[in-house]
């Protein structure tokens, strides 16, 4: 009872003052978003952002990215230089502050940044809090100061020249702290996608990165901004418009950047930027590019005859599917919705955005009939295809009507009715299926069977789409509708699981069902509803003793502990001999062979040396399980374990699913080669 515990008293004693850096120390995850490998880089972005910032404001030309063999990393910028004379408010110099102060920098509204990606200055603020040691470098008029400091931002010294320079420019080194992160080693592979990335957006800067332990070194510089940007985007593709559309114009206040390129793809690439932030939900920017770009294209094809009445136009859908592009808008006050900066807010933005497109793309179609009948042909082909997908969609909902909107005949439904409670398994083949039925749990799992691989919807259309039986079964199972009636709320299963073979073919229609997710059901994606279950690839028994390993290196571990314990023993068992595959009739002296290079040990299918007397065994399909192997393994929720299926970059996604399942052979060609040594366990 309340009433007998012994009360404590609140008082001020109890009120907490975190002061300097300490609360970022203290919740590092409300400044960075968390600790993770995103919370280390985005220590990087931090400090790149204030060097792109600079150049934005057009002071720098230049920038410097290092990784240092001692696990550091560096950002050296030709810009004006932190400045180091004393800040009134504070007492310390302006670099002290800046570095030791939250939400002190130039982007409040001084003057010295009209355009800036950085708004809320904790940036690197941030960054000394979360390092065991950082070093800031300043070359202003000629001469050179430095700064350091350890343990969470706490100075070493106050600002000291120590030498001259010859230009101006920052340098900030940094020594991300192991006791906040989960990982102190850098991605170089996600830094060189952002480093590109922000060449393409402020054409003109070179940016450098420097991998110092494998001596890698990548330099990016883009006359062309984001028009190369463009044709980046789409080299892998077939391309419908040769001539990319460009224009860099102001609008207002805002700087209004717009390249577009049409493709053969049945979906839309746009990629949205506010002051060099990847507005991934769009906002008022991509509403004006969208409205304009519809109207341009009706209004030309109406004056050229192509459409003869208003009733004909093409609908936004029409004029965005195989659309490529890039906007970005720089403006001095953005206003951005959510913590994440994802959707840009400003109303006036889709008018500037708006007034700019309709301007010069209008004048593009002009002045580029060939280019522009390209263009619009491809849009009448989409919207031919959009009726005659609507036709389809509308039959497969008549026939689910005639049926009384049955389920699927192979469909195992589960007996729950609750979404977030239930879990569907799509399984390869009849045989797996079989023992997932047999093995589920009835109550919240349910099991769909597929035949075979699925249609590659890659370079299908929705029509063509449902006329793949297995692509039907499997919407209509999941109940959220198809297209222009599409209902997410209205999915059967918050858990959708993909289980397929460990083999080449199992890899194949995993794929394609990713491929089939990710292009017609990105939200399911987004709500975290899809997995990828993980068998086992092995099966190691000693005795009475099963172990199941899931990757080759748990394969390897169990092994090891057995010849271990064997050793320990020092006993001798009897060897047996497993394998999966079907014997063959032997001649005399071949067995004779075999018997002796299995002795004292073996050497199973699995390709390790054996213990004497534990058999292992390499499981080549789901059906080989039976159905107690099957839940024990894969579907037990105690046991299990499942991959969850994100797309963490959408630009990048795009463009393997486009490489790996479109039309154009050498991208893919080239792909394989580049990433065929990472391939450990390559199933010929």
């Amino acid at each position: 009872m309340a009433d007998n515990k012994k009360k404590e008293s609140y008082d001020a004693s109890k009120i907490q003052v975190l002061e300097g850096l300490e609360a970022v120390r203290k919740r590092p995850g409300m400044y960075i978003g968390g600790t993770g490998l995103e919370g280390l880089h985005h220590l990087v972005w931090e400090v790149l952002d204030n060097a792109i910032d600079e150049a934005m404001a057009g002071y720098c030309d230049n920038i410097e990215v290092v990784i240092h063999q001692d696990g550091s990393m560096s950002i050296d910028d030709n810009g004006r230089g932190i400045p180091i004379d004393k800040q009134k408010q504070t007492g310390k110099s302006a670099l002290e502050t800046v570095l030791t102060v939250l939400h002190a920098g130039g982007k409040f509204g001084g003057g010295e940044y009209k355009v800036s990606g950085g708004l809320h200055g904790v940036g690197v603020s941030v960054v000394n809090a979360l390092s065991t040691y950082l070093k800031a470098e300043v070359s202003r008029d000629g001469i050179l100061y430095a700064q350091e400091y350890k343990n969470g931002g706490k100075p070493v010294s106050a600002v000291k020249k120590v030498g001259t320079s010859t230009h101006n420019g920052t340098k900030i080194t940094f020594m991300p702290d192991p006791e906040v992160f989960e990982t102190v080693e850098f991605n170089f592979k996600k830094i060189l996608d952002r480093i590109r990335q922000r060449a393409y957006l402020n054409k003109g800067v070179k940016i450098r990165l420097t991998d110092e332990a494998t001596a890698k070194t990548y330099s990016f510089y883009f006359e062309g901004g984001i028009k190369s940007y463009v044709a980046h985007m789409n080299r892998s593709k077939e391309i419908v418009n040769e001539r990319i559309f460009y224009v860099e114009k102001q609008s207002g206040s805002t700087i209004v950047e717009v390249a577009v390129q049409y493709t053969d793809d049945y979906s839309e690439n746009v990629q949205t930027f506010a002051n060099n932030i990847n507005t991934g939900d769009g906002g008022t920017h991509l509403t004006g590019f969208r409205t304009s770009i519809t109207r341009c294209i009706n209004e030309y094809a109406r004056k050229n005859g192509i459409i003869k009445d208003v009733k004909d136009n093409l609908t936004g859908d029409d004029v965005r599917e195989g659309l490529s592009a890039v906007l970005s808008v720089k403006l001095p006050d953005p206003q951005f919705e959510g913590q994440t900066k994802a959707k840009l807010g400003n109303p006036e933005v889709q008018n500037q955005v708006g007034s700019v497109m309709s301007e010069y793309f209008a004048y593009f179609l002009e002045e580029n009939p060939n280019e522009a009948k390209k263009i619009i042909g491809k849009c009448l082909l989409s919207s031919r295809a959009r009726i005659a997908a609507r036709a389809a969609r509308d039959t497969v909902i008549r026939k689910g009507v005639l049926e009384g909107m049955t389920l699927p005949g192979k469909l195992a439904d589960c007996t729950s009715k609750d979404p977030s409670q239930s879990e569907i398994y799509i399984v390869e083949g009849d045989s797996a299926g079989g023992s997932a039925k047999q093995g589920r749990d009835r109550m919240f799992q349910a099991i769909l069977p597929l035949r075979g691989k699925i249609l590659n919807v890659e370079r299908a259309r929705l029509d063509r789409m449902l006329s793949s039986e297995e692509i039907k079964i499997l919407i209509i199972a999941m109940g959220a509708g198809i297209g222009e009636t599409k209902d997410i709320a209205k999915i059967r299963y918050h858990r959708i699981v993909i289980m397929t073979d460990a083999d080449v073919d199992g890899a194949h229609i995993r794929t394609l069902l990713l491929t089939f997710y990710y292009r017609y059901f990105p939200e399911i994606i987004d709500a975290g509803y899809l997995y990828i279950a993980q068998p086992p690839l092995y099966k190691i028994e000693k005795g009475k003793q099963v172990f199941y390993a899931y990757t080759d290196d748990d394969k390897e571990k169990i092994i090891e502990d057995l010849w271990k314990s064997y050793k320990e023993k020092g006993k001798e068992v009897v060897v047996e001999e497993v394998s999966t595959e079907e014997t063959e009739e032997a001649t005399v002296s071949e067995t004779i062979e075999a018997a002796a290079e299995i002795a004292p040990t073996i050497e199973d299918e699995v390709g390790e040396s054996l213990p004497p007397g534990v058999k292992a065994q390499r499981y080549k399909g789901l059906g080989e399980m039976n159905p107690s192997q099957l839940w024990e393994t894969t579907m037990d929720p105690a046991h299990r374990v499942f991959l969850q299926v994100t797309v963490d970059d959408a630009e990048k996604a795009n463009e393997v699913f486009s490489i790996l399942m479109g039309d154009v052979v050498e991208p893919r060609k080239k792909f394989i080669q580049t990433h065929a040594k990472n391939v450990k366990n390559l199933d010929i």
